[in-house]
């Protein structure tokens, strides 16, 4: 050891940052490194979302278009495949409703129920959903199962 490699403790030397805006004689006085005038030197700035300096910002630029329909009602889909699925799995036995359907985590607790017709259905299944398609239906129906309409 000599004192080309003298060194402190661990943790026993702090660097404190620079102290900026604490009066001209620390020398980062006055306008504390933030430059002179504009938005940036103000307190309380904060840059918003999409902003481009003054310029008329994209998201104004682009026109809107279309329209969203407030009485449109939205359905959470569930296949025969799916339901075919389950009942290999043996989570199922002979009805499927609302309840089975939430505790499998087909859909959530506030949705619509529509059973589709992708896939096939070989089980004899009692199917209570809020809409069916055609095609679930009569598929269904064919495996001497029934669909109930809520």
């Amino acid at each position: 050891m000599d004192l080309s490699n003298l060194k402190p403790a661990e943790g026993s030397v702090k660097n404190q940052g620079k102290r900026i805006g604490r009066g001209q004689g620390s020398g980062k006085g006055g306008t504390a490194t933030r430059g002179h005038k504009g938005a940036k030197s103000r307190s309380g700035y904060s840059k918003k979302l999409g902003f481009e300096g003054g310029q008329m910002p994209l998201q104004r630029r682009v026109p809107k278009f279309g329209f969203t329909n407030i009485n449109r009602v939205e359905y959470q889909g569930v296949n025969l495949d799916t339901l075919q699925q389950l009942v290999d799995d043996k989570k199922i036995k002979e009805t499927v409703d609302f309840e089975t359907l939430f505790a499998n985590r087909l859909v959530g607790k506030n949705d619509l129920v529509k059973i589709l017709g992708r896939g096939e259905l070989k089980a004899k299944l009692k199917v209570s959903a809020h809409k069916f398609t055609a095609s679930a239906k009569a598929a269904i129906e064919a495996a001497g199962g029934e669909a109930i309409t809520l």
